[in-house]
């Protein structure tokens, strides 16, 4: 499966990117093989028919090959929104698996963040400890993938998922610093990303 960067593929990415170079090379070497007509005439009379491409226009294609492989690398950067927007989804998506996890057992889940990352934790069922989920697949504890999160979540700082189907609406709201996402969840338990205005 392809990495996703800023919402496109990598694989997408660097076949555009390939295609891109694949041009320019054949551009460099039309433009460098066209020679003045005095010097195509002094080839051909000295060897009689040009036998291939000189030193000179080998090392014209490859810097230009390596100017246009840099501006590439350089444009490649990840979008923080991006990051942050994957963050807040993936959080959405865990909140209501969770949620539908605690009405079938009928025992609260509690979600706690903080600027690293996020878990989901529960009685046990003798009630004598907490399962903190970390051997399950979905509700184990998770690192943020943006490097800085600050999380506040409104109306108040501990987010409980009980069994009941009817819920408070609630505000998970993410910052990276530079930008702000919400996750909301209306009465009727609906998670959905809103960007923060």
């Amino acid at each position: 499966m392809a990495r996703s960067i800023g919402g496109t593929s990598c694989l997408s990415v660097a076949t555009a990117y390939s295609s891109i170079l694949t041009v320019l090379f054949h551009c460099a070497i039309i433009c460098v093989g066209r020679a003045s007509p005095v010097a195509k005439e002094h080839k051909v009379r000295h060897t009689g028919k040009q036998q291939g491409f000189t030193l000179i226009e080998l090392m014209v294609v490859l810097v230009i090959i390596g100017i246009a492989s840099a501006a590439v690398g350089l444009s490649i950067r990840p979008d923080p929104l991006q990051t942050l927007r994957k963050d807040a989804e993936g959080l959405a998506q865990l909140l209501q698996v969770a949620q539908a996890e605690a009405r079938a057992d009928g025992r609260p889940i509690t979600w706690r963040a903080t600027a690293k990352g996020y878990s989901f934790s529960r009685r046990e069922d003798e009630g004598s400890g907490i399962d903190d989920f970390r051997h399950d697949r979905q509700l184990r504890p998770r690192q943020w993938l943006s490097p800085t999160l600050q999380v506040h979540i409104e109306p108040r700082q501990r987010l409980v998922l009980n069994a009941e189907w009817i819920n408070p609406p609630l505000q998970v709201v993410l910052s990276d610093g530079q930008n702000s996402l919400r996750v909301e969840r209306s009465a009727s338990g609906q998670l959905r990303v809103v960007s923060q205005p």
